[in-house]
This record gives structure tokens, C-alpha cells and sequence, in this order.
């Protein structure tokens, strides 16, 4: 964590991009008055057996990556850790998912709206949710490749059921892993964006 970290970010994705993944919310070389931490939650969640002793499953069958009761669990879990160690208690959290993970998020953020100050999803499955969409009070960033039709119009749906403050933002000619040159990148900016915007340092007052 950087020493002079004012907010945290929790990340969950399943992708072997994951360790890629983890810069998205980093602040680039030279933006450094918001300085924000980053925790991959593969490993931040590795804490808790339930998952860890699902991992080897997932990686025959995939079904646990669509568990998303489970997975909110785990990022529940992994902000109440948060907020009890010494070191992140005073700091605001984000969460990011990319596909089922951005469905975690969210739901944990429905369950955790006093801990999780803002929620960005890259390429996922916000409808797979389901009842707990409209109870998101969490500031929420939608960010999907425009040549992922069919996650784009998955995403509007959830939208049109999400009461908290939320937005689409659509990279151009990007597909559903974001694999094309320069759109991780645009992804980074944005995630980033939202969260120095929603994520106030401490003592700062939220814009929300």
C-alpha cells in the first residue's frame, strides 16, 4: 500500500488478465495528489477458507465464479477486515468487479452501503444482482466494450432498476475482455476517475 494512501480499492475478477487488472485504479507516474491503494481480493479474500478451498473447483468446473452469493460474502467479509485493521480503517473503499465479480460488488455494496463508498464494474453482470439492484446506494461506474452487445444491453437493463447514482461509459470498439490495444488503458483512466471522485480522502466530505 502506498505510504500516502488516502483511499483503497478492493478488486475481485476471475481472468488470468487479473494481475493486469490490478493496475486499472492506479494512479498513472506524475498524478500523485490522490494517491489511492489498490488489493487484489483474489488474495485479500484467499483469508477466508470457504474460498480458498473452492478455488481448485472453480478452475475445473467455473461454477463458483457464478455463485455470486458467495463471492458478495467474500468481499463483505473482506471489507469488515478492512475496517478493522490499523492501517485502512480510516480510509474509504471501492469496490471493482469485472463480470460476475461486478455482481458481488454490488450486492455487497447493497449489504455494506456504510463501508463501500463507490462501485465500478468492468465488463460485467450487474443484472445477475437481481433484487438487490435497487437496493445499491453506492455511486456505481458501468464500463463496457462497445463490441460486447449483448453485456451492453445487459447493463442498460440494470441500469433502468439501479436507484443510486450510476453510469454507462462505452469503449469504443472494445470487446468483452478488453484485450484490444489501449483499452485496458481507458478503462484505468476511468475507474480511477470515479473512484478519487466518489472515495474522499479522510476528513474530506463525500460528494454524495
Amino acid at each position: 500500500m502506498p505510504p500516502a494512501c488516502h483511499r483503497l480499492a478492493v478488486l475481485h475478477v476471475h481472468h488470468p488478465q487479473a494481475r493486469a487488472i490490478t493496475l486499472d485504479v492506479t494512479p498513472t507516474a506524475g498524478q500523485s495528489p490522490e494517491t489511492l491503494g489498490t488489493s487484489w481480493a483474489r488474495r485479500l479474500i484467499g483469508n477466508f477458507d470457504s474460498l480458498l478451498n473452492a478455488k481448485a473447483i472453480d478452475l475445473r468446473t467455473r461454477e463458483l465464479r457464478f455463485d455470486i452469493d458467495l463471492l458478495a460474502d467474500r468481499l463483505v467479509g473482506a471489507t469488515w477486515w478492512l475496517a478493522g485493521e490499523e492501517t485502512t480503517r480510516a480510509l474509504p473503499v471501492g469496490l471493482f468487479g469485472a463480470s460476475t465479480g461486478a455482481a458481488a460488488a454490488l450486492v455487497a455494496a447493497a449489504g455494506r452501503a456504510d463501508h463501500v463508498a463507490a462501485v465500478v464494474s468492468r465488463g460485467g453482470r450487474p443484472d445477475l444482482a437481481g433484487a438487490s439492484l435497487p437496493n445499491v446506494r453506492t455511486p456505481t461506474l458501468l464500463i463496457v466494450g462497445g463490441s460486447d452487445g449483448v453485456v451492453v444491453d445487459l447493463n442498460r437493463r440494470a441500469m433502468a432498476v439501479m436507484t443510486a447514482p450510476v453510469r454507462l461509459e462505452i469503449v469504443p470498439r472494445a470487446t468483452h475482455l478488453f484485450e484490444e490495444p489501449g483499452a485496458l488503458d481507458q478503462v484505468a483512466r476511468l475507474a480511477r476517475d470515479w473512484f478519487v471522485r466518489y472515495l474522499p480522502a479522510p476528513g474530506a466530505e463525500s460528494p454524495r
